[in-house]
């Protein structure tokens, strides 16, 4: 019986894993029956009545692995409610809310494969210390010393959460 959503993400540095989980437990709040699973973990898509899934962006673009489950799965999800999300810290930045249009545009890779009913741009985690490459880690130190960004987590939990409820209403409406 199909009567779970899959939270499902992608994640560079850790951000994107507590945004997903921070999304399963308030749908799971809601009265859901929810799993929360790393996207190289999952391996069959059957079980389940909603998919969301999540990356972390580098380079304005969702991880590859990410893309790669989008592309490999877009058939089985294309038939059931589909919701995405990403997590940047583009909107960390000063004015960093004058480049939400230009952050959801990272978000057409998926479109073009699966037309998500509800999308969610949240901000991550600048923790410098644990980006994958000393080239990152110069580029953000920089960028730090230059007021570009602050260190810290970043992550908006009352708008997570808000979007959350409101997919939760979407489904349950069942006017996607």
């Amino acid at each position: 019986m199909k009567n779970k959503i899959l939270v499902t993400y992608s994640t560079c540095t850790g951000s994107t894993k507590g945004v997903a989980e921070a999304i399963g437990k308030t749908l799971s709040d809601l009265g859901e029956s929810v799993d929360v699973i790393q996207m190289s973990m999952v391996t069959d898509l059957s079980s389940y009545k909603a998919v969301v899934a999540g990356s972390a962006i580098q380079a304005g673009k969702w991880l590859p692995e990410a893309m790669s489950f989008i592309e490999l799965r877009k058939k089985e999800l294309r038939e059931k409610p589909f919701a995405s999300f990403l997590v940047c810290m583009t909107l960390a930045m000063k004015k960093g809310e004058s480049y939400r249009g230009t952050v959801s545009n990272w978000m057409q890779p998926v479109r073009d494969n699966v037309t998500p009913v509800s999308e969610g741009l949240f901000t991550g985690i600048l923790d410098i210390k644990r980006l994958p490459t000393l080239n990152d880690r110069i580029k953000f130190r920089l960028s730090v010393l230059f007021g570009v960004w602050k260190e810290g987590d970043h992550r908006n939990w009352a708008a997570i959460k808000e979007w959350a409820t409101d997919l939760n209403i979407k489904l349950k409406s069942g006017k996607l």
